[in-house]
């Protein structure tokens, strides 16, 4: 699995994406995508996503609605995590974007995917770690403005902490390097990590 992680405009959704299309080029693995800007809407109890989680572990926490509380955004990338580790043990290779603010947030997802994702599972994490100024800067949706005028409460990297990684495998920024340059290092990665 490959988890990135960044502030809310830090190109990881692009890179994502553009990583998706590589390694769908390859062949091989299909390749889910699990981008934090739908990710929310895709795992809410109205959803079909149901259809993953066993009777057995199905309960009304793991279904509830989540808000942007510290709480609700770790149960989303344990949701996601979730996910994640189950289409990797159905054979696919799986790209996640969430802002995923927090470490142990990241932590428990890698061990979700190393513990669940059957033989052979990886959890590759990469910090998309564009600055701040950067993202706020070309925010087309204006997102950071309204978080810096009130106007939304509990915004990552304005009045809500974003935790850099501490065991990163990978950090990048797209003020530094281009998105091919970025896929391309994180081919790198996997060609060495054995993911492919």
């Amino acid at each position: 699995m490959l988890f990135l992680t960044g502030l809310h405009n830090s190109g990881k959704d692009a890179i994502a994406k553009a990583l998706q299309v590589t390694l769908n080029q390859q062949g091989g693995r299909s390749v889910s995508l699990l981008l934090g800007e739908t990710v929310r809407q895709e795992l809410s109890p109205s959803m079909s996503i149901i259809l993953f989680f066993s009777p057995s572990s199905l309960n009304t926490s793991c279904l509830a609605e989540l808000g942007f509380s510290a709480e609700d955004r770790h149960e989303n990338v344990h949701r996601i995590a979730y996910v994640s580790a189950e289409l990797a043990r159905a054979g696919a290779a799986v790209i996640a974007a969430p802002i995923a603010p927090y470490e142990r947030s990241r932590e428990l997802a890698r061990q979700t995917v190393l513990q669940s994702a059957g033989a052979g599972a990886n959890f590759f994490l990469i910090h998309v770690a564009t600055p701040l100024e950067h993202c706020e800067k070309t925010d087309r949706r204006g997102l950071y403005t309204q978080a810096r005028r009130g106007e939304i409460t509990g915004f990552t990297g304005v009045d809500d902490p974003y935790e850099a990684p501490e065991h990163a495998e990978l950090t990048v920024d797209v003020t530094k390097q281009s998105i091919p340059e970025i896929v391309h290092s994180i081919i790198l990665l996997l060609e060495t990590g054995s993911l492919l």
